[in-house]
């Protein structure tokens, strides 16, 4: 026997934590995934007010906001997803009904107007967070999704 042969069973990563819920597309939905957001995370052990869970739940509370604004399609909720990874990195994805409807991509953000009482959600998600993007597996919904560290 060939004492130079790796063992076939490699050490695993410690599995990622994750919470899933879908909301209406409704600002009472948008509200419940902030709520619902601080809640998860201080099970997860970053209590409310820390500097994490404030980050995460502002986070979940732009793009919970643009599912329900611009993702909303009649009848049609919005998914929202948190993974926490083994690194304490967060994975924030909101899925909604509206793949039509894209947001800029990551770095091509417009200057929002300073008369404007909107427009600065992703401007703020792409400040808080490590990086962000859209992905688009099927015809029928997009997502929306950040990742920040938790430290």
């Amino acid at each position: 026997m060939n004492a130079d042969i790796a063992p076939t069973t490699a050490p695993q990563a410690a599995p990622a934590r994750q919470f899933v819920i879908r909301l209406s597309a409704t600002p009472r939905g948008a509200r419940l995934a902030r709520h619902l957001t601080a809640e998860q995370l201080h099970t997860w052990g970053w209590p409310y007010g820390t500097d994490a869970n404030h980050t995460a739940t502002l986070l979940v509370a732009e793009l919970a906001a643009n599912a329900a604004q611009h993702g909303r399609a009649r009848g049609r909720d919005f998914r929202l997803r948190l993974t926490l990874h083994p690194d304490l990195a967060l994975r924030i994805e909101v899925t909604d009904a509206r793949p039509d409807r894209r947001p800029p991509v990551p770095g091509d953000l417009p200057a929002p107007s300073p008369e404007s009482d909107s427009g600065r959600g992703l401007v703020l998600v792409e400040a808080l967070s490590t990086h962000w993007g859209t992905t688009g597996n099927d015809p029928y919904t997009k997502t929306v999704w950040c990742e920040v560290a938790l430290g």
